[in-house]
């Protein structure tokens, strides 16, 4: 009995010692890890110091003193170098750009009394530190009072310093001082080139802070604009300008304020479509004037008023056509007349401007935009049509609003 336990006891002790024969030396046969080799678990095994980490340990590599494992690319490094100036740029003007509702008084049936009811919006920039804020005419137009909204939410009622229909734009003043506020830094639409890239910022549908991207499509539209004249050299751009954008910054790859963001155009009455916007050299030559006056005030004739384009070519007339000139005025003084009524109570012609400075007028829109070159006590020559014959005039300019 006993040697029979001797002998199970001896095969357990020789087995086991095999088995520990075999693990040295499948251990020792087993070749070094590679540099920068990966094992089984994931972690990184490369080259070790005495008491340096093992790469995938705790702690960012930052911490480490290591670059991020070859083949992980941060989130930062994968965007193109377009993406990250359209990023910077969208920063810079976070505390700029800024939402207005426009809103009526209504009369309330049952309280008779007025109450407040949006009736539009759109969107607007900071221009200045004392809380002057530019966005559009139609923006603002008809409005009794107006919200602005700012980047942090925040609700301020602001007044309306003054308007310029013709150019589709107007003045906001904030009725508090709000602290954090960021001027646009305004640049200049002279020197634009079509294919360039642009930003456009603003509130479309009510959705705060929207960045579109796109270029710049073409230079010098013409589009029309209030009081029967042409808004001229519009900038056209695909980036989207939907409602809610008019009135926001159309900014260049710098963040500079180039054009403001005014209406779309699309032949299905849709949201898509041609975007344009008014030349940030517009907005600077008019908003110092409204802020300054309350009103622009810009070169013109003096004393005279004319016919409307549409009526004047109905009629077969090609340029400006007199309606009425003031007693007084220096226009009168050379000579210059109206339409006026025959002894049998039909209305006549008398004058006609063709053309300022050798320049062809065909309408009042072209004179318009021609006195839009001059400044206040210019003398022009206006080219004057009556009854067939020609004849040259002399005018001093003189500003009205």
């Amino acid at each position: 009995m006993k040697s029979n336990t001797d002998r199970i006891i001896l095969s357990a002790v020789i087995a086991l010692s095999l088995a520990l024969f075999a693990c040295a030396d499948t251990h020792k046969g087993e070749p070094a890890a590679a540099k920068g080799s990966i094992p089984a678990s994931g972690v990184m095994a490369g080259s070790q110091g005495a008491g340096e980490p093992i790469a995938g340990v705790s702690g960012p590599a930052a911490e480490r003193g290591q670059s991020e494992p070859q083949g992980q690319v941060s989130g930062n490094s994968r965007l193109t170098e377009d993406e990250k100036n359209t990023i910077e740029v969208v920063r810079k003007s976070r505390n700029s750009v800024v939402y207005i509702t426009n809103m009526q008084y209504v009369r309330d049936f049952f309280y008779q009394s007025d109450q407040p009811v949006p009736q539009g919006s759109g969107s607007g920039f900071v221009w200045d530190d004392e809380g002057h804020i530019v966005t559009n005419f139609h923006v603002i137009d008809e409005g009794d009072k107006f919200m602005v909204s700012l980047p942090n939410q925040k609700q301020v009622e602001a007044k309306l310093v003054g308007r310029d229909p013709r150019k589709d734009i107007a003045v906001l003043e904030l009725r508090e001082r709000v602290a954090g506020l960021t001027p646009v830094v305004v640049g200049t639409s002279r020197d634009l080139q079509v294919g360039q890239k642009v930003i456009a910022i603003g509130n479309p549908f009510g959705f705060d802070h929207t960045v579109t991207k796109g270029i710049v499509s073409a230079l010098g539209r013409s589009v029309p604009g209030a009081g029967n004249v042409t808004i001229r050299d519009m900038i056209q751009t695909d980036a989207s300008i939907n409602p809610g954008n008019s009135g926001g910054p159309l900014l260049n790859s710098s963040g500079e304020l180039i054009g403001m963001n005014t209406m779309i155009i699309s032949p299905s009455g849709t949201s898509s479509g041609v975007g344009f916007a008014v030349p940030v050299d517009t907005v600077s030559k008019i908003v110092p004037q409204i802020i300054r006056f309350g009103k622009v005030i810009r070169p013109d004739i003096g004393g005279v008023s004319f016919v409307r384009d549409e009526v004047a070519q109905r009629a077969g007339i090609a340029g400006a056509l007199v309606l009425e000139v003031s007693k007084g005025s220096a226009a009168y003084d050379q000579g210059l007349r109206g339409l006026y009524r025959d002894n049998f109570g039909r209305l006549l012609i008398r004058d006609v401007i063709t053309g300022i400075d050798g320049t062809k007028v065909k309408s009042y829109d072209d004179l318009f935009s021609a006195l839009d070159g001059y400044k206040i006590g210019d003398t022009v020559t206006l080219t004057i049509e009556r009854e067939g014959k020609s004849r040259q005039v002399k005018i001093q300019l003189v500003g009205t609003d």
